[in-house]
């Protein structure tokens, strides 16, 4: 009697696999249905060790981290991988895993589901590379029309994606499990307050103003995890106007952890810069992240961000002016208890809609269109 072979997915990725939560989540949904998962990433320069999980994991090591040859060397090794391992569906995070996806679903006529974290060619790094953008833009061009089930992070990148090749992205926001059995405190009155960025170390992020700013904060502290491009930066400047004891930098943590140092703090900041339509119509995890462990939030005024803080009503946004303004807008905050307190309850609500457990319900119906098929029993969380 012949029996069915497992159905196998590989799920691309270009970074170590330690703090991207969203793979994660998308791996545990996929698992779901019975198949056998792999997330395919790549060795960093710290070399990081992963944890045991509930899937496969396989990274690359690679001679080049970073630039031109990184992804071109990244993408000769994938493709030989997928050339070489069977695979039923093959899910591409972002563009620059998308050429060796592509060719590979094509060649051996297996299903590539396309998972766009961000609008790659407005992210910050490539804004101002007029030839960098132009490869990476016709790379866009050359895929995406032909990609038949896609999702991205926000309706307003999906709705641009949509305009300009014709397609049908759907929308899976990068929200966090629940976590039901988390209490809303009052607001810590008895020492420092605990303000909260945590995320990647790069430009636009409104990072400089912030640390900027924290002279003028009153009885807080600033506290960043993170690791990203302009992080020794950030360091000297927190040495340079000799904030060490208003400011911390830690080191990136694994997500399973991060969300400790989350549940710790008083307010949550999410602050990016109009760096190109990337951050402008971004809805960041962190800003979820912050939601769910019940911390209210300050955000920039761009329309994603401002429509979840005011639909829920969990925090306020900040116009980018000056040090001493946002000095003042977080001061105010803290001293405006009554509406802290009605935020902080507010986010009870939000985050038990905001959570993957809802997320994933459309994210499973893609998957559904592509041929996987669910085992009906392990659909109800």
């Amino acid at each position: 009697m012949n029996r069915k072979k497992q159905q196998r997915i590989f799920i691309a990725v270009t970074n170590d696999l330690v703090c991207d939560n969203r793979v994660h989540k998308v791996a545990g949904t996929l698992l779901k249905s019975g198949a056998e998962i792999t997330l395919i990433g790549r060795i960093k320069y710290d070399k990081t060790p992963l944890k045991q999980r509930e899937y496969h994991t396989k990274r690359f090591n690679l001679i080049f981290k970073r630039g031109a040859f990184f992804y071109f060397e990244y993408n000769f090794r994938l493709l030989l991988f997928l050339l070489f391992n069977r695979f039923n569906i093959i899910v591409a995070n972002d563009l620059d895993t998308l050429p060796a996806s592509f060719i590979a679903s094509k060649l051996k006529f297996k299903k590539l589901v396309y998972d766009s974290h961000e609008y790659y060619t407005e992210v910050p790094e490539l804004v101002h590379r007029k030839f960098p953008k132009k490869v990476w833009m016709l790379i866009e061009r050359l895929f995406l029309p032909h990609i038949k089930y896609s999702y991205t992070v926000s309706e307003s990148i999906a709705d641009t994606y949509n305009q300009l090749y014709g397609i049908n992205i759907r929308v899976i926001r990068n929200v966090p499990y629940c976590l039901e059995n988390n209490t809303i405190g009052s607001l810590n009155e008895g020492g420092e307050k605990v303000i909260l960025y945590q995320g990647s170390l790069n430009i636009g992020r409104g990072l400089e103003q912030l640390i900027d700013a924290m002279e003028f904060v009153q009885d807080a502290k600033l506290r960043i995890i993170g690791d990203g491009d302009i992080k020794q930066q950030l360091l000297d400047r927190i040495k340079n106007k000799n904030l060490e004891s208003k400011v911390e930098i830690k080191n990136r943590i694994p997500f399973d952890e991060l969300i400790y140092e989350t549940n710790k703090a008083d307010l949550g900041i999410a602050l990016e810069e109009n760096l190109g339509l990337n951050y402008y119509y971004a809805l960041p995890n962190k800003l979820f992240d912050y939601i769910q462990s019940r911390v209210p939030v300050l955000v920039s005024p761009f329309p994603e961000m401002q429509k979840i803080v005011r639909k829920y009503d969990v925090g306020t946004v900040y116009e980018h002016k000056s040090p001493l303004s946002l000095a003042n807008k977080i001061n105010e905050i803290f001293e405006l208890k009554n509406r802290y307190q009605k935020w902080k309850a507010n986010t009870q609500k939000a985050a038990l809609d905001l959570c993957w457990e809802n997320e994933q319900k459309q994210l499973i119906g893609i998957y559904l269109e592509a041929g996987l098929q669910f085992q009906q029993s392990n659909l109800g969380g």
